[in-house]
């Protein structure tokens, strides 16, 4: 039997939180981190056992815009796979029957359904590492050339890195790298609210962490992780880049690695990398990483174009010419509809 619960429901939670493959991303609190900031509906869509007991499902949210009503699974998510338990057929099909129930375009889910009447595509690389009990064992795996000695320089270049939960390591120190890391890049910052959001529902609650990497007691890099059900998830980074030569990223990550070691983290996620950006590609390939494309499903319509490159192009043009305030201000104003 098909069910529609609110993200909160007991069951929902009792379902998510039993489940190995369940990821922050999964998690109630990250929906309520993108409604709050964006003014999504979330909701979940779930298999029912004749007991009550959910047996899979996955959380969407509902976006409208110029291209109608749709259903993400979930916007400004790297991947969130339907927790199906084998069951990709049925919740493939309820699913798409919901949507079709609620007059819906298209279902799109950042994880694969391969089944009908899913269309899956392929939409970049993602990397993952395998974490041990002992770093320094994993140390030893890393490229000698990329990892190991850029971390061996930071740390001779006095590189220091700082575990944080402070709201303003969070909003002012990580928030002001990354407007810079940006507007450098020509990309709209996320509204400040999002930040904010993030804070009280997720860092705040031991569901996360900044690392801020300082050179000479100023913030050279800063980094945000998500931590929950074994993964350790790699979420935003920033860097200042006149200190990019003591390679103060190398340092982040590092730290990061011990501290899941420590805690017991069975993985780290390096988040998704677009197809091309062969940079970023070499450097998460140097941490000894496993490199997994990154497939999403549509149902309904096909999987939608990713944009106009020229209007993109455009603005981004716009961005880097310009003070950071406007960066801020199309953020405000747009990133909403990026979904």
């Amino acid at each position: 039997m098909t069910v529609v619960v609110g993200i909160d429901d007991r069951r929902w939670c009792e379902f998510v939180e039993g489940h190995t493959d369940a990821t922050l991303f999964h998690h109630p609190a990250w929906c309520r981190v993108l409604e709050r900031a964006y003014g999504y509906r979330p909701f979940a869509v779930a298999l029912e056992r004749p007991d009550g007991r959910l047996t899979a499902g996955l959380p969407l949210m509902e976006v409208r815009g110029l291209r109608g009503r749709r259903w993400l699974s979930l916007p400004f998510t790297d991947a969130c796979r339907p927790l199906s338990n084998g069951q990709d057929p049925a919740l493939a099909e309820a699913l798409d029957a919901e949507r079709q129930r609620a007059g819906v375009r298209l279902v799109e889910i950042r994880g694969p359904i391969t089944s009908p009447p899913g269309h899956p595509a392929a939409r970049g690389l993602n990397h993952t590492l395998t974490l041990r009990s002992d770093p320094d064992d994993l140390l030893r795996t890393f490229s000698r050339s990329q990892v190991q000695r850029n971390i061996s320089r930071a740390v001779r270049e006095g590189v220091r890195v700082r575990r944080s939960q402070e709201r303003a390591d969070l909003l002012e120190v990580f928030y002001r790298l990354h407007l810079q890391t940006r507007r450098r890049h020509g990309v709209p910052i996320q509204p400040r609210t999002f930040f904010e959001q993030l804070w009280e529902r997720l860092l705040a609650q031991d569901l996360g962490f900044v690392l801020v990497a300082e050179v000479d007691g100023r913030p050279a890099a800063a980094a945000v992780f998500l931590a929950w059900n074994g993964t350790l998830t790699y979420k935003f980074g920033a860097s200042d880049p006149a200190s990019w030569t003591r390679r103060p990223n190398h340092l982040l990550f590092w730290e990061a690695i011990r501290w899941g070691c420590e805690h017991r983290y069975a993985t780290l996620d390096f988040g998704r990398t677009d197809f091309g950006n062969e940079g970023l590609r070499a450097f998460k390939q140097g941490w000894g990483t496993i490199e997994t494309e990154l497939v999403y499903a549509t149902l309904g319509a096909r999987a939608p174009a990713l944009g106009d490159r020229r209007l993109t192009a455009a603005l981004g043009a716009v961005i880097r010419r310009t003070p950071s305030w406007v960066c801020r201000l199309a953020g405000e104003a747009l990133y909403r509809y990026a979904a």
